[in-house]
């Protein structure tokens, strides 16, 4: 069995730059045993893009 946890990050409709460091947060939760399982455009913008990404990570849940 998995557990998961998801983590957004917000894309500005004028620059296109993210919120937040979208490679720090993957290497953060590398580092305490999570996995990069996807992720996921939100919304989109009239325009066409994209509002933001949903990181998804997972890790096994370990059995006592």
């Amino acid at each position: 069995m998995y557990e998961y946890k998801f983590e957004t990050i917000k894309m500005s409709a004028r620059t296109l730059i993210m919120d937040r460091d979208y490679e720090g947060i993957i290497q953060d939760y590398a580092a305490k045993g999570w996995r990069l399982h996807t992720f996921a455009p939100l919304p989109f913008h009239i325009g066409g893009q994209a509002t933001g990404i949903q990181l998804i990570f997972e890790k096994e849940l370990t059995q006592i």
